[in-house]
């Protein structure tokens, strides 16, 4: 298979994966929203968690990070494409990619298992709604306030510049075989979780399951990845979720 004939399987499998994971949030958000009918959704949700409500919560999770974080991935595979076909043979080329690719979502599946557990504490202490927002504006709060801070920090842009310019670190930790591959996407995972992780807090403020907010935060995620003023990007969003976590707050005082 030619160059470009490789470029169009991994384009329509990327973007199949993300169609497919965005056709099950929506399903699943349309599900949530009929057995919430005739329920106050800003109220707690106070039913008690068994295995199938932690499991599926957990799938829910998996499927989410993959419809976000692929598109934002999506430099760093193609990135590791270029690099891929002067490494590998050509019968090798493909499945690496996808390999890459597995080990970058083998990640996030462990941060989605964090998530869930996250959730569960919080679904324990009737703190989240129905549609899993914070029925808490103390929390949505802490939440925002943390997550602006965080955009300040060293760590924050250390993961922040290795996600935009992942090509050191393809060159420098470039291992060969499958399990190799596994480990490098792996590895790149794990900056993009320290990149992302207290902007995926935020699902809690506006809803897990609030769809329109889902997109917004990978949009943002994607953007501040790419557009060349990405630094001012981090540091404006910063002070707004700042100023509107200190909003909230500030609506219990007075």
């Amino acid at each position: 298979m030619n160059t470009k004939g490789q470029r169009l399987v991994i384009y329509a499998g990327l973007t199949s994966i993300v169609l497919l994971a965005w056709g099950y949030l929506v399903y699943t958000a349309g599900t949530i929203q009929k057995i919430s009918m005739g329920v106050d959704i800003s109220m707690p949700s106070m039913h008690a968690w068994g295995i199938m409500d932690m499991s599926l919560t957990f799938i829910m999770w998996v499927v989410m990070m993959v419809a976000m974080m692929i598109p934002s991935a999506l430099p760093v595979i193609f990135m590791y494409m270029t690099i891929s076909r002067t490494r590998h043979k050509e019968s090798d080329h493909l499945s690496s990619i996808w390999m890459f690719l597995l080990g970058y979502l083998v990640t996030w599946t462990g941060f989605s298992a964090v998530a869930t557990l996250v959730q569960w504490g919080l679904h324990s202490a009737a703190l989240l709604t129905p549609m899993m927002a914070s029925a808490s504006p103390l929390l949505g709060g802490a939440f925002l306030v943390a997550a602006g801070i965080y955009q300040f920090t060293p760590l924050k842009d250390a993961c922040l510049s290795h996600c935009r310019t992942p090509m050191g670190f393809l060159l420098a930790e470039w291992r060969e075989g499958k399990l190799g591959t596994l480990v490098m996407g792996m590895r790149h995972g794990l900056y993009c979780v320290g990149c992302c992780w207290l902007l995926m807090t935020l699902l809690f403020v506006g809803g897990v399951m609030n769809l329109v907010w889902v997109a917004l935060i990978a949009a943002y995620i994607l953007v501040e990845k790419v557009v060349p003023a990405r630094v001012w990007l981090s540091r404006i969003s910063g002070i707004a979720a700042i100023a509107w976590g200190l909003w909230l707050v500030a609506g219990l005082v007075l």
